[in-house]
Parts: C-alpha cells; sequence; structure tokens
C-alpha cells in the first residue's frame, strides 16, 4: 500500500530539516553520553538515570523516524497547488469575516498547522482548510464541521 502524501511548504521542510539535524547533532549523542554514565554507575535495575536516559533515547529516535517518513513521502505544496488562477491554494493568508469577526489564518500542509502562532496556520486537510481552498476573496464559503457555518473571504494573498 503506498504512503499518503505530505504535503510542505518550502518553511515546513526547512522545519523539519532542521529538527532532523538537531536530534541527529545533538540530541541523539547527548542521550549517547547519559546511558553511557548512567550504565557506568552498576546495577541497571534500580537506577533511574539509566531509566531515563532511555525513555528520552525511545522519543528521539521516534522522533527522527518520523521525520524521515514525513520527508521521504513529502511533495512540495507548490506541485500540488499548480496553476491556481488567484484561486486560495497552500501558502495563501486569507483573511475572512464569521460574524462580526475578521479572523486572518495561514493554510499549509497536513503537518504544518500551528493554532496558536501570532497568525493561525491551518491545514489544508482540516474543515476550514477544506471550505478555503479553491474558493477566491469575495467568495462565501461554507464550512463543514460539527456546527457547520458559513465564511466571507475578504482577502486572499500568496
Amino acid at each position: 500500500m503506498a504512503e499518503k502524501k505530505i504535503i510542505l511548504t518550502e518553511k515546513e521542510r526547512e522545519a523539519l530539516n532542521s529538527e532532523y539535524r538537531h536530534l541527529i547533532d545533538v540530541e541523539r549523542p547527548d542521550v549517547i553520553e547519559k546511558l553511557q554514565l548512567a550504565r557506568s554507575q552498576g546495577d541497571l535495575s534500580e537506577n533511574a538515570d539509566y531509566d531515563a536516559a532511555r525513555d528520552r533515547q525511545a522519543q528521539v529516535e521516534a522522533r527522527i523516524a518520523e521525520i524521515e517518513n514525513i520527508l521521504n513521502n513529502a511533495v512540495a505544496a507548490e506541485e500540488v497547488a499548480g496553476s491556481t488562477k488567484g484561486k486560495i491554494t497552500i501558502g495563501y493568508t486569507v483573511t475572512f469575516k464569521e460574524g462580526d469577526e475578521e479572523v486572518t489564518v495561514k493554510i499549509v500542509g497536513n503537518v504544518g498547522a500551528d493554532p496558536l502562532a501570532e497568525i493561525p496556520s491551518v491545514s489544508n486537510e482540516s474543515p476550514l482548510g477544506r471550505a478555503l481552498i479553491g474558493a477566491k476573496k469575495g467568495d462565501t464559503v461554507h464550512v463543514e464541521s460539527v456546527e457547520p457555518y458559513d465564511i466571507t473571504i475578504l482577502d486572499a494573498q500568496k
């Protein structure tokens, strides 16, 4: 079965590569050093330092494998977007009106969402992301969620 393609913007790819290098070059050697130190203390059956180092090693190795999987199955957002002729796609920052409130979000690939960022980013696979993809400035779109709602797109910029 083929792996699902993961859509990444260039910024997301750079962030993952940076995290990957940090894990390989800094975290992994640090964990190995802590394991060696803990082993040198003798009996491993009741060695809390050893247990903590093994737990950290498992976390680091799992994240390394996860990043490798993401990068191996990644497609550039620009390739997916293709020719959109003014339509919203991944990488756009969109301002819309929901009721009386104006909201601005950035649409990102399926691993880069950060709702707590200064300008919140939403995945292209989220209900809001799916509703915005393919729409244009001035459109009113319906967002299918637990409580569906309509929004009017005020601005959309690449």
